[in-house]
């Protein structure tokens, strides 16, 4: 299977909610959303953007999403090039706490190691309508 194919593959999984055939996918030390800075999504602790490693945690991550009501999830294209793969995803998600809804335009990087696992995988999105959605309950009202 090549990577392309495999990331569908994932998304195909996670559509299931078969969270094992995703982390029989990733590698054993996967690096999850490990970004070289913190990014703003993840110094306001938004549970779902948290840098995370292996299995255990990025098993952790996916319970998470239980905290987001999925309106949207598409991946609409996919490019692979060597060992990245990089998939457009447009999103519609509430945040069951706030109620606060948004949409996205992700971008989600895949990095395979030379076993053909993923080592390493990045969300690239607007982390100011997480964090917006996610803390609105906190924020004082009028």
């Amino acid at each position: 299977m090549d990577n392309a194919a495999t990331v569908q593959g994932i998304y195909e999984a996670f559509g299931r909610g078969d969270i094992p055939a995703i982390l029989e996918r990733l590698s054993d030390d996967v690096a999850w959303d490990a970004w070289p800075e913190e990014t703003s999504g993840q110094r306001a602790g938004i549970p779902w953007l948290l840098a995370r490693r292996g299995h255990d945690q990025v098993g952790e991550f996916f319970q998470t999403l239980g905290a987001l009501e999925f309106h949207r999830f598409e991946p609409h294209t996919i490019i692979a090039d060597g060992d990245r793969v990089v998939a457009l995803i447009a999103t519609d998600v509430a945040v069951r706490e706030t109620g606060r809804r948004f949409s996205d335009d992700e971008l989600h990087l895949w990095v395979f190691d030379d076993g053909g696992r993923v080592s390493e995988f990045r969300h690239y999105v607007d982390t100011g309508k997480h964090v917006e959605a996610a803390v609105a309950a906190a924020a004082p009202t009028g």
